[in-house]
């Protein structure tokens, strides 16, 4: 019996068995509006049969839920995504084309290339992180998991294969002839331009469903909102549009990250409901007030009883600083961040807690730890292997704040990104039933570990810096190592900013410099301007490659 199916037939057999238990106590499913509904994969009170790994589970099937609305499509879909390797969605996707309707996507240049093209070589150099990314699409591909990729698994899994082979349009961020924008973040389909689907995940069995290679996996905690609004269509149709320019393989037209025009933020009513969208990023000249997380903190500021947060990092000091005042005003605020960003230096999850953390003995620049702490901020407890990766925002009960974009700097002044905020207690109900999932089982306050961290920094750091010694990290609860290594060729914007002394500039240079050659050493590392020995001496230790 294939590995695949026995673990499909133990899943089967033990949700069976907790679904037979927990019938009584399953919630009712809530109620949705007529043209704005809401999907998470996690959702208590729903079910379905995982089509890869054939396990039972609680949740809503995001894939199939793009699936359906991709296969009502009449005259275009255009999908915007950071990346794309569920083949469902791709032979949605192809079927549409076959009928006649215009399909055309956009990845971000990261993932615009088919796993089942790397070369022995080419897997053998991928970093970790990437390498885990190959191995769980050979999985997805290797349907009879033989260890081989026969032409005809090719052809049914690889989702970016079967869009060349039936000739659909894609293009990445490097269309404009740039090395790429900081980040192509989307997470969105249009379908004949007036059905909407707006997401957190990317189409991934990862961000979907769980990875391959545990069984436990159940799928990083996403969101999605799927909406039926001609005017709301017609703003995302302009912003694909800047970004497709004159489509692949002509002039470099396409416009993406601060190449595309500031628009602000724009309100339309989808029936009754008032909904605010924009689309990152702005340039450092905008007002931060203008910008996207500007919207999210005006709309953080109208609360007036509770804020609940559950991100999948928190990084922005001005909306943390807006954040601070409101409990003093009555406001209760919750919040849950992925573990892998809750405790690094840059989160603001320690300025919430009334607390800091020195990187390399450097203060944070602007940190402002809260002078009345709250505790009821923290860390879920997820299966191994899955993240937080909600982006959203729950104001008073009856708004909330969603989309592609992390509540970073990076995201509001380099990636293409979505936020939406919908005033709806309606929609506002489903957020707060997966906020109240999450919390109800989190790490609240400080751990152990990291107090133990905070009190040795005084020590620590008055040491000469050759004796200083690395503080213990490992015991921080699910979290990646707040002084970790980077590795170079697979960071994001985000973790590369974290390093001391690497601004977004440089960052970004970094980044462009590895889309030319990858990084092998510290001399490579050394050869981007703006580097030099200093720097050099001072990332030594903190990156990899």
């Amino acid at each position: 019996m294939h590995h695949r199916l026995l673990l499909g037939l133990l899943a089967l057999g033990l949700t069976g068995c907790q679904t037979a238990q927990s019938q009584s106590t399953r919630p009712t499913p809530l109620p949705q509006e007529d043209r704005i509904q809401v999907y998470t994969n996690h959702e208590p009170a729903s079910t379905y049969t995982e089509p890869y790994r054939n396990q039972a589970r609680s949740g809503d099937d995001l894939e199939q839920t793009m699936v359906d609305a991709i296969a009502t499509a009449q005259s275009t879909v255009d999908v915007a995504v950071q990346e794309l390797r569920l083949p469902k969605i791709a032979n949605a996707l192809v079927e549409r084309q076959k009928a006649g309707v215009r399909v055309r996507v956009i990845l971000e240049n990261t993932y615009s290339r088919p796993f089942s093209t790397y070369s022995t070589a080419e897997t053998a150099a991928l970093p970790e992180r990437e390498r885990g990314r190959y191995d769980e699409a050979r999985r997805l591909i290797d349907r009879d998991e033989n260890g081989q990729l026969s032409q005809e698994e090719i052809n049914q899994g690889d989702a970016l294969v079967m869009l060349d082979q039936a000739r659909v349009p894609r293009l990445d961020d490097t269309a404009d002839g740039s090395a790429g924008s900081n980040l192509m973040h989307h997470k969105f389909v249009v379908v004949d331009n007036k059905h909407l689907i707006v997401t957190s995940s990317n189409f991934t069995t990862s961000d979907v469903h769980g990875d391959f290679k545990a069984v436990s996996s159940l799928g990083n905690a996403n969101n999605l909102l799927k909406i039926d609004s001609p005017e709301l269509a017609a703003l995302f149709t302009q912003e694909f549009n800047v970004m497709w320019g004159d489509g692949p393989g002509k002039k470099p037209d396409s416009r993406f990250g601060t190449k595309k025009p500031f628009r602000p933020a724009q309100q339309v009513r989808v029936g009754s409901t008032l909904v605010e969208l924009q689309f990152s990023p702005a340039a450092k000249a905008v007002p931060w007030s203008r910008s996207s997380n500007g919207l999210i903190g005006r709309t953080l500021s109208t609360a007036t009883t509770s804020i609940e947060l559950a991100l999948f990092v928190f990084s922005e000091q001005p909306l943390v600083n807006l954040l601070e005042p409101l409990p003093g005003k009555g406001v209760k605020i919750r919040g849950l961040i992925d573990p892998g960003f809750a405790y690094r230096s840059y989160s603001e999850a320690l300025d919430m807690l009334g607390v800091s953390l020195k990187e390399r003995c450097q203060p944070e620049s602007n940190n402002r730890p809260w002078s009345s702490p709250i505790t009821t901020i923290g860390v879920p407890r997820l299966p191994p292997g899955d993240l937080l990766h909600h982006k959203f925002g729950v104001v008073d009960g009856k708004i909330v704040i969603t989309g592609s974009h992390n509540w970073t700097a990076a995201a509001n002044t380099g990636n293409d990104e979505t936020v939406l905020v919908v005033h709806s207690p309606i929609v506002a109900a489903h957020y707060q039933r997966e906020f109240d999932r999450l919390y109800d089982s989190a790490i609240l306050g400080i751990p152990p570990a990291l107090q133990k961290k905070i009190d040795a920094q005084p020590s620590e750091c008055s040491l000469p810096r050759s004796d200083r010694s690395v503080l213990p990290e490992a015991a921080i609860p699910a979290a990646s190592s707040a002084q970790s290594q980077v590795n170079l060729n697979t960071a994001t914007l985000e973790e590369l900013t974290a390093l001391p002394g690497v601004g977004p500039g440089l960052a970004q240079r970094i980044m462009a410099a590895r889309q030319r050659q990858r990084f092998t050493s510290l001399a490579d590392l050394d050869q981007v301007p703006g580097v030099g020995a200093k720097l050099l001496a001072r990332l030594s230790s903190r990156v990899t490659w």
